[in-house]
């Protein structure tokens, strides 16, 4: 799974994926649409219409600890957002 890392399932993402066909997956950071949509048929065997992206920044983050005060940062992610055709459909849960 070089381009796709995981998908996302979330409550969200699950409403969005029984009405609009949609489903998400974080990627690779230097991937591009065409690879994601590559990627996705491949894997899945299903035909996308639509890939729209979004790059997140990772968040500052802080903490305090009995050794004082602990600072640091998130990761940096990128999220793909698949539209899928009508009649296609995937199934995360079939392996379990």
């Amino acid at each position: 799974m070089g381009i796709l890392i995981k998908p996302v399932v979330t409550e969200k993402m699950t409403i969005q994926g029984d009405k609009l066909n949609r489903y998400g997956f974080i990627v690779d950071r230097t991937a591009n649409k065409i690879e994601i949509k590559q990627a996705v048929e491949q894997t899945y065997g299903v035909s996308v219409l639509d890939v729209n992206t979004v790059n997140y920044h990772g968040k500052k983050k802080s903490r305090f600890t009995k050794a004082g005060l602990l600072t640091g940062r998130a990761n940096h992610y990128k999220k793909a957002y698949v539209t899928l055709a009508e009649d296609d459909k995937i199934d995360f849960y079939n392996n379990i």
